[in-house]
């Protein structure tokens, strides 16, 4: 059994920064998750792809930025424990400010004075397109994930989807691959309007196909690899075909809190209720940051759960030490510790 002052569940982005706003105020962290590496989703599934509204970046790279937030924290020798998940919560009420007792499944047992969950959007899988025969080509031609755009250099790309990864990823596949098909069932995407403009800019330059309004209909090849991809018309129900070597559908990922879920913790819509000036729960000591945390006008970006980790660590401080006078500083003036 291990102690701390602060769980973390949750390795990604917001997960270790977390970590550096905790060891800024000399608070310890142990970390959970799932994973086998850092950094989440922008580690896993997204490692090459360009980010823009990180301050002072005009563009990062996920994986860039993954590995600049674990060299941030790697000062307050976080403790991880990886490739294991938090399966039970138990509350506690030693002598010595504990309140609650983590387990894992791995059977890892640390009694923290605080939890935070930066669980993301939890655990994560694509939302496949219904396509009868598209297993007999995931891995192969049809990848939900992009862990590296070279193998795409000089091949025929078909994307689907309407949302920023979609757009995203369509700008930049089109300088390097033979062609990039963009499929949307709508002529309006869900996209940055910044993304939007570039997207327009490259469809009418030739260097994207714009197919709208189109949806997946069916694919054509063997042995796991694709020869075609047909398309039905949104609105008439004809059919076009286009050839492809990779199909990549961008749909979103379905949201799995697990046991996250079973622990009372007041869920809107599979998202946890935070007061915002605190990032706190509806249990004393739990704490929620991130893309998991939801209250009003919550915005879901990067920059949003770095204040909220900011927020929940000054909390935790002052729930620890209710008794010592706090005098904020800023970091250049204070220094790491």
């Amino acid at each position: 059994m291990k102690k701390t002052d602060v769980v973390i569940i949750g390795a990604g982005p917001v997960g270790l920064f977390t970590i550096f706003e905790c060891g800024m105020l000399k608070l310890d962290a142990h970390v959970f998750d799932a994973l086998n590496v850092v950094g989440g989703q922008c580690a896993t599934l997204y490692p090459e792809k360009p980010i823009y509204d990180i301050p002072a970046h005009p563009v990062l790279l996920g994986q860039e930025l993954v590995g600049n937030l674990k060299k941030q924290a790697e000062p307050f020798n976080p403790t991880y424990h990886m490739e294991q998940k938090v399966t039970h919560i138990e509350p506690l009420n030693d002598n010595e400010g504990h309140l609650w007792k983590i387990t894992s499944n791995m059977g890892t047992v640390v009694h923290t004075k605080a939890l935070i969950i930066a669980a993301g959007v939890g655990a994560f899988g694509p939302n496949r397109p219904p396509l009868d025969n598209i297993e007999d080509f995931e891995g192969t031609s049809v990848h939900y994930f992009i862990p590296s755009k070279k193998r795409y250099d000089n091949k025929k790309v078909v994307i689907a989807g309407g949302g920023d990864s979609a757009v995203d990823w369509a700008i930049a596949l089109c300088e390097t691959a033979k062609s990039v098909t963009l499929v949307h069932r709508r002529s309006k995407f869900r996209a940055a309007p910044g993304s939007i403009e570039k997207l327009e800019s490259l469809v009418h330059d030739n260097k994207i196909t714009l197919m709208t309004p189109y949806q997946l209909d069916g694919l054509c090849g063997g042995n796991g690899h694709l020869k075609s991809i047909s398309v039905k018309h949104f609105q008439n129900a004809s059919v076009e075909t286009i050839e492809a070597d990779y199909l990549l559908p961008f749909f979103g990922l379905s949201m799995n809190l697990g046991p996250i879920s079973e622990w009372g913790l007041g869920l809107t819509n599979k998202h946890i209720t935070v007061d915002q000036g605190t990032a706190a729960t509806n249990k004393k000591g739990i704490y929620a940051v991130g893309d998991v945390a939801t209250y009003p006008n919550k915005l879901k970006l990067i920059l949003t759960g770095f204040a909220e980790a900011a927020q929940a660590a000054h909390a935790i401080r002052a729930q620890i030490f209710p008794d010592k006078i706090f005098h904020f500083e800023y970091s250049t003036t204070a220094g790491k510790p």
